[in-house]
């Protein structure tokens, strides 16, 4: 299964904020043995999110999307959803009344009385409004939900922007949902700094580790680092007893070539 993410906004592409999204996904899916798969950043232009989304249901991964589904003039992501699927927006009962529940808190904490039928809390409601068949998707920090929509064995998760908001719904789709893909023993990496060797003269060795074992190498230059100078950190990563096998392969490869050896590292 592959685990994919869609991050929109124009905000993030024009360098006004900063994604931190990448990182924490990264962060949520390994501690489950899981990995992100790719990710794609969108700008809040209508027509490239739908055909984004498309792609995104037509793959059968699991993607979460961040961003858009709020009820102002620059959100799209909700419509372009529906879009993508070719079905209608709906207001989702149990997200309509998750809603007034919140308009109703905040009008409490203000000392005010909540009046359902004014106009900006009428608006509010667009923000429950998802294609057909969506499920809500818990908000803890403020109880208005983002949605999934399923199909295959997976499906498109839409969360807010917010990473207050964002995270956690990430995490508990996870966990509601994906658990049994869990598997937090499942990978491991390890490498060794190569000091003074060219990419090139590695990657017939690489080649030949790729193809007697079921991992991935991986050749990762510096030219600059602060503690190892100009280095490639070659290492092999995957299944924990394929690495096993592979990797002493690669090192002796190594030493073969008379490379100059650094230290080794590890990461689960």
């Amino acid at each position: 299964m592959n685990f994919g993410l869609i991050i929109i906004g124009d905000e993030i592409l024009s360098g006004k904020r900063s994604d931190k999204h990448l990182s924490k996904a990264i962060e949520v899916l390994g501690m489950r043995g899981l990995q992100v798969a790719y990710a794609d950043y969108v700008g809040d232009e209508p027509a490239r999110i739908t055909e984004t989304l498309k792609r995104a249901f037509a793959s059968g991964d699991v993607v979460f999307s961040f961003g858009g589904i709020g009820a102002t003039p620059d959100d799209h992501t909700r419509q372009c959803a529906a879009y993508a699927l070719g079905c209608a927006l709906v207001l989702h009962p149990q997200a309509k009344a998750l809603i007034r529940e919140r308009m109703q808190d905040v009008a409490r904490e203000q000392g005010m009385a909540y009046e359902p039928e004014r106009s900006d809390n009428l608006h509010r409601l667009n923000m429950g409004m998802f294609p057909v068949g969506a499920k809500i998707i818990p908000n803890p920090y403020n109880k208005i939900p983002g949605f999934s929509c399923f199909g295959g064995r997976g499906g498109v998760h839409f969360v807010p922007g917010f990473p207050v908001m964002a995270w956690p719904m990430m995490e508990w789709v996870l966990d509601t949902h994906y658990g049994h893909l869990f598997s937090r023993n499942a990978w491991v990496e390890q490498s060794v700094i190569v000091f003074g060797a060219m990419e090139a003269t590695l990657t017939p060795l690489m080649e030949d580790i790729e193809r007697r074992f079921p991992v991935k190498v991986f050749s990762l230059p510096s030219v600059d680092h602060p503690q190892y100078g100009r280095h490639i950190e070659l290492g092999v990563k995957g299944d924990p007893a394929e690495v096993g096998r592979a990797y002493p392969e690669l090192l002796q490869g190594l030493r073969t070539l008379q490379m100059q050896l650094g230290p080794e590292l590890v990461r689960t």
